[in-house]
């Protein structure tokens, strides 16, 4: 192993105003107040990321990011400027969003799924002075590049042909240089020794916009700070025990925020991340047993997917823990996975971007009560208030709101969605002076213990025949069933009823979905109006860029 191994952990704190995000036990330690500040965290010479067969040590992350900010710097970003990294999972990703923060700008990580027009929006709407993206995706993105009116520079990795170079000139004029990400890094890695002089930033400054679909609209862009982020690390990399000797497997887009969090909670440790952008299910499998992964993260659909592989001794036994989040992981699913992983603590989690990570279900928990998302994560507290902002009791559905030094900024350029889900706490209090909490759009409820519950989204729930239903008690049942691979229930308009069930599927692995069978199993599980009115097979179910299942295509694929 290269280097001794470190036993500081990260040091959970009660935070006010004055304070800023400490890091370790050892008071040697230096407090942050930049994103970019964790690379610099970790002992020279371990290993921080790989990607294929590349490895970075700390020391040459470090050096990396010192050089690709002084780039950005002689492109001209300034403190505040946004710079958007719309790139698959590299090395260079990496580099980049750090070095976003190092030269005092605001990062806009977007995922490479995105469609053209999709970026060119974000890049509008925020107003984007650098693009960093790959040489591949570049092609794709050249029709739009006269509608982003901001961009001062193009930052390209891989090695752009004459004919690239020559089509962003025509396209998007002088006023927009195109340099490849080894002319950006090139000269100043050579000379990098202590990163150069930039304005001063602090914790309270903007780190990044994340951008998550809207439910109408275009995508919604969310204002996260330093402390947002510093301390999201810090909370998450506490419960979970991150520490230097975890390899952490980054299956997520770095763009989601539970994604982008395997990063900052990895740097804050001085764990070892392994980067991949997976093809199939399998490969997840060969990376845990090729790099021995301590620690896995993935959304429900990956977890279907991954239960049904073959995990041979040499992939399983190194994992400490395995997590999910972005929705509830079917029951079936979970205990499979417990067999597959006898030894791995199971972590079931509950996030929002708006406040970066919510709550989690501590593992000794999981056997008596599987469905719950358990209790605020250090350093928040969760409420389940009626809509009149009183506290609901025990066993009473209410919206989910989140406070603390997670809660974002709001919604970046869009005053009306933000005045809409920031609001101020308590209820009823002066905006002016009161604190900001997030209300989540989420039903939940809590157990007499405090345990929490997801129903479901305010936006998801189906209104039919006068009741509400959620589309996760439906799921649930036909995962019970074992009649189906995957599933996802949504409300489509129905002049009677106001929306009927329609319950999407995919057959079992290795099989056909017996849909008169599955049919008879939910009669006898649900009450009559929770009942599918249709079930349609599909070969695979659309995923959202952050692999989540995709409703609102679910509902044009069922309306065609």
């Amino acid at each position: 192993m290269i280097g001794a191994v470190r036993s500081a952990q990260p040091v959970l704190t009660r935070l006010d105003d004055s304070q800023s995000v400490p890091t370790r036990l050892d008071d040697s330690q230096p407090v942050l107040t930049r994103l970019d500040e964790l690379v610099r965290l970790g002992e020279e010479d371990r290993p921080a990321l790989t990607y294929k067969d590349e490895t970075l040590s700390y020391g040459e992350l470090s050096r990396l990011v010192g050089a690709a900010a002084a780039g950005l710097r002689r492109l001209g970003v300034r403190r505040g400027d946004r710079v958007i990294v719309c790139l698959e999972k590299r090395i260079e990703t990496a580099a980049a969003m750090l070095a976003v923060s190092a030269a005092g700008a605001v990062l806009v990580p977007v995922n490479p799924a995105f469609k053209p027009g999709q970026v060119a929006y974000v890049a509008a709407d925020c107003a984007a002075r650098i693009l960093i993206t790959s040489v591949e995706r570049s092609r794709s993105l050249l029709g739009e590049l006269t509608t982003i009116r901001s961009l001062h520079g193009l930052v390209l990795v891989g090695e752009p042909a004459e004919g690239d170079v020559a089509a962003v000139s025509r396209l998007a004029g002088p006023q927009v240089p195109l340099l490849s990400w080894q002319q950006l890094v090139g000269r100043a890695a050579r000379r990098w020794r202590q990163p150069e002089p930039i304005e001063p930033v602090i914790d309270a400054d903007i780190a990044a916009i994340f951008y998550t679909s809207g439910s109408t609209g275009g995508p919604k862009g969310v204002v996260l700070t330093h402390r947002n982020l510093l301390a999201g690390a810090q909370s998450v990399a506490g419960y979970l025990r991150h520490s230097s000797d975890d390899v952490l497997l980054g299956v997520l887009p770095l763009s989601f925020d539970a994604g982008f969090s395997q990063l900052t909670t990895s740097l804050l440790v001085g764990a070892h991340l392994v980067l991949v952008n997976y093809l199939l299910p399998r490969e997840v499998v060969r990376l845990c047993a090729r790099h021995r992964v301590t620690a896995l993260t993935c959304v429900p659909p990956l977890w279907i997917q991954l239960a049904a592989q073959d995990w041979p001794v040499e992939a399983s036994r190194q994992l400490r823990y395995f997590a999910n989040t972005g929705g509830r992981m079917p029951r079936p699913t979970l205990e499979r996975l417990r067999e597959i992983f006898p030894a791995a603590e199971p972590y079931l989690m509950y996030g929002l971007t708006e406040a970066f990570r919510s709550s989690y279900l501590d593992p000794a928990e999981v056997e008596r009560r599987p469905d719950s998302i358990g209790k605020a994560i250090p350093n928040a507290e969760l409420l389940v208030l009626r809509p009149d902002g009183t506290e609901c009791e025990p066993g009473e559905h209410g919206e989910l709101v989140h406070r603390g030094a997670l809660v974002a900024r709001g919604y970046w350029n869009d005053p009306a969605r933000t005045e809409v889900r920031f609001r101020p706490f308590p209820p009823g209090a002066d905006p002016a002076t009161a604190e900001r909490a997030v209300w989540s759009g989420d039903l939940v409820y809590r157990d007499d213990e405090g345990f929490l519950y997801f129903v479901g989204r305010t936006d998801d729930m189906i209104k039919t025949s006068g009741y509400r239903v959620s589309p996760t008690e439906v799921e649930e049942v036909a995962y019970a069933s074992g009649l189906v691979g995957e599933a996802a229930a949504f409300g489509v308009p129905d002049e009677r009823l106001g929306q009927h069930i329609v319950l999407a599927v995919t057959g079992p692995p290795g099989g056909d979905c017996d849909t008169e069978l599955l049919i008879k199993t939910l009669g006898s599980e649900l009450a009559k109006y929770m009942l599918p009115k249709r079930i349609v097979v599909l070969p695979e179910l659309p995923r959202s860029p952050n692999g989540k299942f995709d409703r609102a295509e679910l509902r044009r694929l069922v309306g065609e």
